[in-house]
């Protein structure tokens, strides 16, 4: 089963998509946290994008595009994937269909988890995440066992710069601008599914699961 999750920054397609790779048994593939992950590890591929950002640069979409083309042709992606903030861009999302139709393939749902900006600016604003192994909390929805510390590794829990309300809100920008487009594009190909994401957590993948065929 192959799913495209698109939404704003915040609105919880990450988390949807941790649940739905571990019900599903498929990777979860996160561009971003491919990006985050390389710079990290401090790889060739991270210290080439650590300089575009450092810029204050976005990452282009050809570097993107060769990511996820990567990424996609690995082994644990046979039986299938969730996509999570890749494609971003109509360029992406026309690269990604052509790079389907060469495999003979092509994504089974593509949903949309809708949120209002009101609600993503509140809800970023309470998301902590590990530096170390990558988990990612909420102060309300998903808190850590312990405060301030990751469950996983003990590492402690910090705000990313990018979840702050000034950044979230250039973040809002940019995707209003440049990703929101998507919604147009998958919908004129008969595909797209709206979601309320304005809810807490177990309701949304409820009906995620209803969707797909799983419950």
């Amino acid at each position: 089963m192959k799913i495209l999750l698109l939404g704003g920054p915040g609105a919880g397609k990450g988390t949807q998509a941790k649940f739905l790779s571990r019900i599903l048994d498929i990777p979860h593939i996160s561009t971003g946290d491919i990006f985050r992950d390389n710079i990290r590890r401090a790889t060739p591929l991270g210290l080439k994008v650590k300089s575009i950002l450092n810029e204050g640069l976005l990452v282009t979409d050809e570097l993107t595009n060769e990511i996820a083309k990567a990424r996609l042709l690995e082994e644990d992606c046979i039986k299938g994937y969730i996509l999570d903030g890749y494609p971003r861009t109509i360029f992406q999302a026309q690269y990604l269909d052509s790079l389907l139709d060469e495999l003979g393939d092509k994504l089974d749902f593509v949903l949309n988890v809708d949120s209002s900006d009101e609600c993503i600016i509140d809800r970023l604003s309470k998301r902590r995440s590990c530096p170390e192994c990558g988990a990612v909390y909420h102060l309300d929805n998903t808190p850590p066992k312990n405060d301030g510390v990751c469950d996983h590794c003990g590492e402690m829990l910090v705000q990313r710069a990018d979840d702050k309300p000034e950044t979230v809100k250039d973040r809002l920008d940019i995707y209003h601008q440049q990703t929101k487009p998507l919604l147009d594009y998958y919908q004129a190909k008969g595909c797209l599914i709206n979601i309320d994401g304005e809810r807490k957590v177990e309701p949304i993948l409820e009906d995620i699961l209803k969707i797909i065929g799983v419950k």
